[in-house]
């Protein structure tokens, strides 16, 4: 190999060389400037330094010329004063100063001893602005529930301290009843039971509609099905004739309440009755028919159903006035229960 060449590959090996020494002083040197701030740093954050297991390097049987070996301490982490003997010093010792205890780490489980979740709430529900907050959530997510499945809101509203008993078995009395009372009370227990009165199908006059409702809850107590303190609501519908042969059908709404000594009445609105279909009512009731003094024995329901196509005796109201029996009895229901929820004492409400 000529000497020129040979000289060039060796100074390319030096430079290299030093090059590498350069660096790895550099590196070295970094190390040793940063590491006592930044274990520093770590220590205070909380951070373990010092893989677990891994024992501390020790500088015992080296030489004075060796090359210097950056020791990590391992930080203090226990409560307590421990003292630590050094491997190469007998006799001497290091002790760590106790860390102070946090009193809020001892708080916190004697909160939760004392109540835990459920007295967190408790104690939350008890104040009157979340109380607030609370119910109007309630409200809310029943408005929607109840709007989604209109069918869910006698169960959610159900219960409470008003019970009352509907002297019907009849859903469209019972269930414009319970909306009515529901919505005036928020909490009620509606129940139906069947009623029967003493006097025609078809009463005439509001006399015979407001004996045929009272009736209704006289015969049910008289039977032993509800409580004789019980409070009872009756509907009745009758025939009035309020102006010279203009007949009008009209619902009769009645509350007895014994223990508090309330009894209240009230009226659906009237719902226009052709006069050709009451007299054919007449007409079917024998003379000497023996309730004729409180009406006919033939219902005009049923009078219509015979003569007019799709109309049911039980809710012909809605094809004549585009209203629901129904909705006339759940309009005077909840006037009614308006009017009962004045009369009651706080404590009911």
């Amino acid at each position: 190999m000529p000497a020129g060449k040979g000289a060039k590959t060796g100074n390319t090996l030096g430079n290299i060389v030093n090059n590498i020494a350069q660096k790895a002083l550099c590196v070295w040197c970094f190390r040793r400037e940063i590491s006592a701030p930044l274990q520093k740093m770590m220590e205070e954050s909380g951070i373990e330094t010092t893989p677990p297991g891994t024992p501390p390097p020790s500088t015992l049987g080296t030489s004075s010329a060796a090359a210097p070996v950056i020791a990590t301490p391992i930080p203090p982490v226990l409560p307590n004063p421990v003292v630590q003997n050094a491997s190469g010093t007998a006799g001497s010792s290091i002790t760590f100063p106790e860390e102070p205890e946090d009193p809020r780490v001892h708080a916190m489980p004697q909160e939760g001893s004392a109540g835990g979740i459920w007295g967190f709430f408790k104690g939350v529900a008890g104040n009157p602005m979340v109380k607030s907050v609370l119910d109007k959530t309630k409200h809310s997510v029943e408005s929607v529930i109840t709007t989604l499945d209109p069918g869910m809101a006698p169960y959610i509203r159900s219960g409470g301290e008003l019970d009352v008993v509907v002297t019907s078995n009849k859903e469209v009395k019972v269930a414009a009843v319970r909306d009515a009372f529901q919505e005036v009370f928020g909490m009620a227990l509606v129940t139906g039971e069947d009623g029967q009165s003493n006097i025609a199908p078809q009463p005439i006059g509001y006399a015979a509609g407001l004996k045929g409702a009272q009736e209704r809850i006289d015969g049910l107590r008289r039977s032993g099905v509800i409580h004789e303190k019980q409070p009872a609501v009756s509907v009745e519908n009758f025939l009035a004739e309020l102006l010279p042969d203009k007949w009008f059908d009209i619902g009769c709404v009645i509350i007895d309440d014994p223990m508090h000594g309330i009894r209240l009445e009230n009226f659906t609105q009237a719902t226009p009755v052709p006069l050709e279909y009451v007299q054919q009512a007449q007409n079917l009731t024998p003379q000497d028919y023996n309730l004729r003094w409180s009406g006919l024995s033939v219902t005009v329901g049923e009078v219509l159903e015979r003569n007019l196509p799709h109309v049911s005796r039980t809710d012909w109201h809605v094809a004549f006035t585009g209203m629901s029996r129904r909705q006339m009895i759940y309009s005077a229901a909840k006037a009614l229960a308006g009017m009962y929820k004045q009369r009651l004492p706080p404590r009911i409400l």
